[in-house]
């Protein structure tokens, strides 16, 4: 029996620590176990390969094989050959189940990178597995940047694309709206590129896809020069703001606001571009807040006049603050304090009505919840399986502490949701079936055409993807 040396239990450590902290498997992860010889099998069996759990917690699986390819060609080999289903994972921020799987998790962590910048049309090439925050850091190192991020940063951009994730503006789709462009590693180890102009049909459908597709190794994304915004937060009665909603969706490039719930008070914030001097970064207090309201509901719960009266004394002279920087950095938020997420994306106009009818029914029935809701825009798109496919949004998010069931809180506000024809986030906790999604879809079935054709036998649909899809 071998001894281990010191180098190689620093590497093990450096790898327990990492998929400890995010549930997947990056690269430094995937070398430090591709070093380490081979377990013993037993009757010819493989090993188990570590459990996973996604970033709530709310998801996890013990797949019988977790892959790390380090290119395409190695992922189109192993895709013929590794166990079923197959499904995709990120930086593990999906609260739905479209992750976890008894099969083969894979994860494009070493299939990453920014490259093929076009200075005159300001696209880029960027591979799959790319976390966010590291293509808006790379971008904006050559002069680009988005035209819109999402609040958090942290999700790969093929996991960002096939998911629809988006960031708020009346004017601005999801990040799937910038894509110029995909390629696809099919299930049979084909590579497909499409776009707008080649295999047309295929990339209307591969935008927005669930995983469902094959496995997006590289976007063609459009992005514009390097920019600046001015963001202001302020704090204002929710029905004042809720009156106000057309103004401020018209007036700032980016508008979005956060409900308190029992406190009859929103969190205004908006950005818009600017040219002024960068001013210093504010402290991010946003977990402290949300810590005290958890305290507020833990002794005031059983009373929420009193919880509102202390929360409006805690909040009712907020000041105003302003803060310039580059869009990148004003536009997402670090998220410490662990959630489970339920997101609709309803017509916008009765987004107004339908939040004011979410909190009715969270403070008359007493509702146990500190997370604040969280109100967005989203233009309109053309992609298939899009929540924004032919309609101007607004999207309402409700969020849970992390330790806390929220089955009950989430079924009652999912039965406003369904009243006014919302469409769930795709990585979001919702309850729909094939059905469902079929009567919210136009061209849901030219999307079940394609998903067949491409992987004929479902080996990219566990049991809760072949709910979602109608596959017997």
């Amino acid at each position: 029996m071998s001894h281990p040396t010191r180098r190689s239990l620093l590497k093990m450590a450096t790898a327990a620590s990492a998929i400890a902290a995010t549930g997947t498997v990056p690269a430094i992860v995937h070398s430090a176990f591709a070093d380490t010889p081979a377990a013993a099998t037993k009757n010819g069996a493989l090993p188990k390969s570590l459990p996973w759990r996604n970033w709530s917690g709310g998801q996890s699986c013990q797949p019988a094989q977790r892959i790390a390819p380090a290119n395409e060609g190695e992922l189109a080999e192993l895709l013929r050959k590794v166990p079923t289903p197959i499904r995709a994972v990120g930086a593990g921020h999906s609260f739905s189940p479209v992750v976890p799987t008894d099969g083969t998790l894979v994860t494009l962590d070493r299939i990453a990178g920014v490259e093929n910048i076009n200075a005159k049309t300001h696209q880029a090439d960027v591979l799959g597995g790319t976390r966010l925050y590291r293509m808006a850091d790379d971008l904006a190192d050559m002069g680009l940047a988005f035209d819109n991020m999402p609040d958090i940063n942290k999700q790969s951009l093929a996991g960002a694309i096939s998911t629809s994730t988006h960031g708020t503006g009346a004017n601005i789709g999801s990040l799937s709206t910038f894509v110029q462009g995909l390629r696809l590693v099919t299930v049979s180890g084909r590579t497909i590129d499409c776009s707008a102009t080649k295999n047309a049909d295929l990339f209307q459908a591969a935008r927005v896809s669930v995983g469902s597709l094959g496995l997006i190794t590289k976007a063609r994304v459009q992005a514009r020069p390097l920019y600046k915004l001015k963001r202001r937060v302020w704090v204002q009665p929710v029905e004042e703001m809720l009156e106000a909603l057309p103004e401020l969706e018209a007036k700032h490039r980016n508008f979005e606001f956060y409900y308190v719930p029992y406190s009859g008070l929103a969190l205004g914030i908006s950005n818009d571009e600017t040219d002024e001097a960068e001013t210093p970064t504010l402290m991010n207090e946003d977990d402290d807040s949300l810590m005290q309201l958890k305290m507020l509901q833990d002794w005031l719960g059983w009373a929420p006049g009193m919880r509102r009266w202390a929360i409006q004394k805690a909040f009712g002279d907020y000041p105003v603050e302003t803060r310039v920087d580059f869009s990148h950095k004003t536009l997402t938020s670090e998220r410490g304090v662990r959630f489970n997420e339920m997101e609709y994306h309803l017509p916008r106009e009765v987004a107004a009505d339908a939040l004011r009818e979410i909190i009715k029914t969270i403070e008359t029935n007493n509702i146990r919840v500190f997370f604040p809701i969280e109100f967005r825009t989203v233009a309109a798109d053309d992609i298939w399986l899009s929540p924004f496919y032919g309609r101007k949004s607004a999207s309402i998010a409700v969020h849970q502490f992390h330790e806390w069931d929220y089955h009950d809180y989430f079924a009652a506000v999912e039965a406003i949701y369904k009243k006014h024809e919302g469409r769930p986030h795709w990585g979001k906790i919702n309850t729909l079936k094939a059905a469902d999604f079929a009567a919210l879809y136009p061209k849901w079935n030219d999307f079940l055409k394609i998903r067949k054709e491409l992987d004929p036998t479902g080996k990219f649909l566990t049991p809760y993807m072949k709910d979602v899809f109608g596959v017997a």
